[in-house]
């Protein structure tokens, strides 16, 4: 970089440029001087050269420049093309390779952190479970500072993290990475955006970042605005969202107009049309319909229905109460829950519920309403082919870039966490049938009704489950076990650790022993971890180590439930929990295959052949539309299932038989 000559100045002169302290303008070529027209310079500005052109849709090319804008203290990278700036850009360093046209302004007024620092109140809206937002927030580390109040020190230690991160991002200067985009917008003000961001008409964005990179760029759309914020590489926020003091993570999409307020979106959500305030919204929450409204609760792996509503506010204290829908569970149209209340995991809403159930032990179930009042049947979702056919989309739907993803997400269906709520919600219909009578014909349950036949139907299906997962456990060892002897096979399967005992948890997508994670906090508040980077690694490592950790929880389970004991375990013992989980995994693949029946049932094919005469002509249409049952992708997949697990099972009791002779 060098100073211009007196010659260099006259040059953008004559080129319509005007600056009052010339001496403060540095260039790296004078033959790019040629590419600088109408611009005004103020401050120190720094330029590099302008040999590129830009091809624009249509095939036009613009050449690299500066034209009709006015810098202040600007430091403008290679090749650059910045064109009719209405207002001015101030106190920016832009990259190489960007691409600025039409703005309003571009904006640092320091000091900013560029939404770092920010406390978003979700849950409660009038505060207690803020989160201070920041470029390196987790899905995790949210979740502990939103519902580990009840550690005040482990809250301080959190903040400190934050607090730290963000003195680091502070800055007087704003920073537009290289590749970037930036058309047609309004006001751009103390706001970061990273490389090969795309910004793209845009109404406001003040005071946030956008965390972009060249492997998973951010766009942001037209009408666009956001206030407070922080968003993640790899996300789209398109068509006139309105965010404020909202965090989006990785991969998200919001659009079509979405409205959200102290609100976090973590991986892989997309919200559409609706409306969200004080939501702590975990991976894959979804939301498409414009009569729909999140608040004031937790979600993850949701999706809602059109019309789906929680109240918070009960008009007395004000608008104070929260409430939780464990990962998977999914609300129908217009279904209504006046919070407090807590659903367990993968279940179904339906209808209105203000009686305040806590259905957290009965996961995999339905919530009715029937003449006002809310009918519970336990794990009846189980049976259905849109749970299985859920759990398989969300892997194949993550689109965060492979090597850098931030929130630690855990797919399982089965995993300790679900399968021991199953454990408790069958002792509990256990219970209450032996308490209540077999004939009874309702149950009471936690503000809830469940009827006789869904008691039954409910201890069924969860021991079903309970004997798959305990089979798909003990069949995983027995793979990678010495299988020489059968004592050293029954010795190889007794787990190495302790950990992994007792209860389990689901931290937003995280699924762990809750011993562990407690010695993590513990780890936190005595000072042996750090820093948000150590925090996200502990994570990382509670995350890797999952099936290790299984094993020892799914083990000491299998015996309990199968009433054994460790000293006295035989190769027979196996051999029977082996056959009892092929016939649990051959029974629930059989209702799922039941269930998949219904999609082409003579019901199902109501509006097909609308012009039609006959039957035939109704058929045809469906089956060109919807395909043939027998061909269908989810049926063929589950009777290959059938097939595949039974030759498992057949393989595994014959080599335990053998063993035992």
């Amino acid at each position: 970089m060098r100073t211009l000559t007196q010659n260099e100045v006259h040059q953008l002169e004559a080129q319509g440029c005007s600056c009052d302290e010339w001496h403060r303008v540095l260039i790296t070529d004078e033959a790019s001087l040629k590419y600088i027209r109408g611009t005004r310079f103020s401050g120190d500005i720094s330029i590099g050269s302008f040999v590129k052109s830009f091809e624009m849709p249509g095939g036009i090319h613009k050449h690299t420049g500066i034209f009709h804008a006015t810098l202040h203290n600007v430091t403008v990278g290679n090749d650059c093309c910045i064109e009719n700036i209405k207002n001015y850009i101030a106190n920016y360093d832009i990259g190489n390779d960007c691409f600025i046209e039409n703005v309003d302004i571009i904006l640092c007024d320091g000091p900013t952190s560029f939404g770092n620092g920010v406390e978003v109140a979700v849950l409660n809206e009038t505060g207690g479970r803020e989160v201070t937002i920041h470029d390196g927030l987790t899905a995790q580390e949210a979740y502990i500072e939103t519902f580990y109040r009840h550690r005040p020190q482990l809250i301080a230690r959190l903040k400190e993290f934050a607090a730290r991160r963000t003195a680091e991002r502070t800055s007087t200067r704003g920073t537009i990475g290289e590749h970037v985009t930036i058309v047609d917008t309004g006001y751009i003000k103390n706001t970061y955006v990273g490389a090969h961001a795309k910004v793209e008409g845009a109404g406001r964005l003040k005071n946030g970042t956008l965390n972009s990179r060249a492997e998973a760029p951010i766009h942001v759309g037209y009408g666009v605005i956001a206030d407070d914020f922080i968003i993640q590489d790899g996300s789209a926020i398109e068509d006139c969202t309105t965010l404020t003091r909202v965090y989006v993570g990785q991969a998200c999409s919001l659009g079509h107009g979405y409205s959200a307020s102290d609100s976090l979106f973590f991986c892989n959500c997309q919200e559409e049309n609706g409306e969200a305030c004080a939501v702590f919204a975990g991976p894959f929450t979804v939301t498409h319909h414009k009569s729909t409204l999140l608040i004031a609760g937790h979600f993850s792996f949701m999706n809602a229905g059109s019309g789906s509503n929680q109240s918070n506010h009960m008009y007395k204290l004000g608008p104070i109460h929260q409430g939780a829908m464990e990962r998977g569970a999914k609300t129908s149209s217009d279904s209504y829950i006046l919070w407090p209340a807590r659903i367990g995991a993968f279940s179904l809403v339906m209808g209105r519920h203000t009686s305040h159930a806590d259905t957290s032990d009965m996961p995999f179930s339905y919530l009715i309403e029937k003449n006002g009042e809310t009918y519970l049947a336990p794990a009846v979702n189980l049976r259905s082919v849109g749970t299985i056919r859920d759990a398989q989309k969300w892997p194949k739907r993550d689109r965060r870039y492979a090597d850098g993803r931030m929130d630690q997400v855990n797919f399982n269906l089965l995993s300790p966490y679900t399968i021991d709520k199953m454990v408790r919600g069958l002792r509990v219909l256990e219970d209450m049938e032996r308490l209540s009578g077999p004939t009874s014909d309702v149950y009471a349950y936690q503000s809830a009704k469940i009827t006789n036949s869904s008691l039954h139907r409910g201890q069924s299906l969860y021991r079903l489950a309970i004997e798959k997962f305990l089979g798909n456990s003990l069949i995983s060892h027995l793979e990678r076990t010495d299988c020489s002897s059968a004592q050293s096979l029954l010795h190889e399967l007794r787990p190495r650790r302790t950990e992994g005992r007792g209860t389990w948890l689901d931290m937003a997508g995280l699924i762990a022993p809750k011993e562990l994670v407690d010695n993590m906090l513990d780890e936190i508040e005595d000072g042996r971890i750090t820093g948000i980077d150590d925090l996200n690694d502990a994570l990382r490592q509670l995350h890797i180590n999952y099936y290790k950790y299984e094993w020892t929880w799914a083990y000491q389970t299998m015996l309990d439930y199968y009433g054994l004991d460790a000293e006295t375990v035989s190769i027979s013992d196996l051999t029977r929990i082996v056959r009892q989980w092929k016939e649990s995994v051959v029974e629930l693949d059989r209702m799922l295959y039941a269930d998949a029946r219904k999609e082409f049932s003579l019901s199902a094919h109501t509006g097909f052949g609308f012009d039609g005469t006959s039957q035939h002509t109704v058929e045809r249409d469906f089956e060109q539309v919807r395909g043939d049952f027998d061909t269908n992708p989810f049926v063929t997949a589950t009777l290959e299932h059938i097939e595949r697990k039974s030759a498992l099972g057949d393989r595994i009791i014959d080599m335990l038989e053998r063993l035992n002779c």
